[in-house]
């Protein structure tokens, strides 16, 4: 008997049901380790070590500076494709997988509410499934996965660019979670983050502050510097920061301040040049205040570079399986979270939303540095209710439960039958290098980040990663839909 998978989808399809339990039992342990970025041993060893037991080779583990990172390599010679992994989770979204903020009952605070379990199973499932058929059927080629720490902190696959992990591929893919189904055929901002120090001399505020200098009048007339900088400058750039130490008492002149700063822009070229400026204006804050300035490059990344050939390719693979089909009882559970959150209470995605066709989008990924490196695209696939946002608690139940295995399994179906047209298809492979070549103008990838690992103790508490960039997307798809 041919079942609906044989019939629709053909062989590859079987491939990724065979795999469908490994998916799933990926992703409930992911979501249960629940581990911050540059902390996930638990999540990188268990899944690293499904792929070494299908036969995968592992290598390079704490490639970029990063204990959790690894990359697996199955097949030999050409085309050499690549597929992400992500697993790392986020602070205080820790969730029973109910449809209501419920903590969780092993004390856990720790949750996957931007669907980090789901990325690296499904991803994987996806692999498990091409290395099967590529087998099957004696497709030549090297397929490569890559074991991506900490991209809620935006520290992972840039460090990891840098030290060269995504150079010979002929293509690399992706996906993410969200509330509705598209691809991520996106041109976020590049960006780079600092720590400013300005080191003063401390004094009695009140009877002798003329024997002081402080720091902290440095880090004022550094952020007044940088807000007068914002009329010349790009429209398109944003500059974000936030004073984490500027004193402990009001009767002391401070001796020490500390920014955090980071600066977007629509391209590498134009951060690499406006970083300098706004190092020069916090070496003018030092010397306006006879202080001294310590400056700690941080984490840096490209903008995402669209791939409009890959994302046809992909759309069209989203739009042949269709929309996950969701029960009576997924929808019901959808619209009580909705309701709880504040949003309408209109279920899951049961549409594919329009391809964004390499709209600009103000948020930064990760994934910027691997699409500089190699022709790049990513799915989308409904995991949690239409309108809820990533990073909440919503998210975390949805990943835990019948709703995220049904959004894993999906796209671990997208990926998986994208992956074999470009291992069989020379076309493809060369029209998406011609276009990267021409969006790049030929020019090799220089990494923005200044060191070759991250910066030890920098975990901001919130690091948008993808999430931004997607609820541009949701809000896009959701603007056309109304519009019809």
């Amino acid at each position: 008997m041919t079942t609906q998978t044989e019939k629709d989808y053909g062989p590859i399809a079987r491939q990724v049901e065979a795999v469908a339990d490994t998916i799933w039992d990926m992703a409930s342990n992911v979501w249960t380790f629940a581990e911050l970025g540059m902390e996930e041993e638990q999540s990188s060893s268990y899944e690293s070590a499904v792929l070494e037991k299908n036969g995968f080779t592992i290598s390079n583990r704490g490639i970029g500076g990063i204990d959790t990172s690894w990359i697996a390599t199955c097949g030999s010679g050409t085309p050499v494709i690549g597929i992400l992994v992500e697993f790392d989770a986020l602070p205080d979204l820790g969730n029973e997988p109910v449809a209501t903020k419920t903590p969780r009952k092993d004390g856990v605070t720790n949750g996957h509410g931007c669907g980090h379990n789901l990325i690296g199973s499904g991803a994987i499932g996806a692999a498990l499934a091409l290395k099967a058929q590529m087998e099957k059927e004696n497709i030549p080629g090297t397929l490569k996965v890559f074991g991506c720490p900490a991209e809620e902190l935006l520290s992972g696959k840039n460090f990891m660019a840098k030290a060269g992990a995504f150079k010979g591929l002929d293509a690399c893919l992706h996906w993410h979670p969200f509330n509705v189904n598209t691809v991520w055929n996106i041109n976020s901002t590049a960006a780079s983050d600092f720590w400013f120090e300005w080191h003063g001399i401390a004094a009695h505020a009140g009877a002798a502050p003329w024997d002081g200098r402080s720091a902290l009048q440095a880090a004022q007339l550094f952020l007044h510097g940088v807000d007068m900088m914002r009329e010349h400058i790009l429209p398109t750039a944003r500059m974000h920061y936030i004073i984490t130490e500027g004193g402990n008492a009001v009767n002391v002149v401070p001796d020490y301040a500390k920014v955090v700063f980071r600066y977007r822009g629509h391209n590498a070229e134009d951060v690499l040049k406006n970083v300098e400026w706004v190092k020069d204006i916090a070496k003018g804050a030092a010397l306006a205040t006879q202080t001294k300035v310590e400056t700690t490059a941080l984490d840096a990344c490209y903008d995402c570079l669209p791939n409009q050939t890959l994302a046809d390719r992909m759309m069209a693979h989203i739009h042949r399986l269709g929309p996950c089909e969701w029960s009576d009882e997924e929808q019901a559970f959808a619209k009580t979270m909705q309701k709880e959150v504040g949003v309408p209470e209109d279920g899951l995605a049961t549409i594919i939303s329009p391809d964004p066709k390499g709209a600009a989008f103000g948020a930064s990924s990760d994934v910027g540095d691997v699409s500089y490196n190699t022709p790049t695209m990513g799915a989308i696939i409904s995991s949690w209710p239409r309108r809820v946002p990533p990073h909440q608690w919503g998210c975390t139940a949805c990943t835990g439960m019948s709703i995220g295995r049904k959004g894993v399994l999906k796209a671990a179906h997208v990926l998986a039958a994208t992956g074999l047209e470009l291992f069989t298809d020379a076309e493809l492979r060369s029209a998406a290098q011609a276009e990267f070549d021409d969006r790049t103008g030929g020019k090799p990838y220089q990494s923005l980040c200044e060191k070759d690992g991250p910066v030890g103790g920098h975990r901001p508490e919130h690091h948008e990663g993808h999430d931004q960039a997607l609820m541009g997307i949701s809000e896009m798809a959701t603007n056309k839909e109304n519009s019809k």
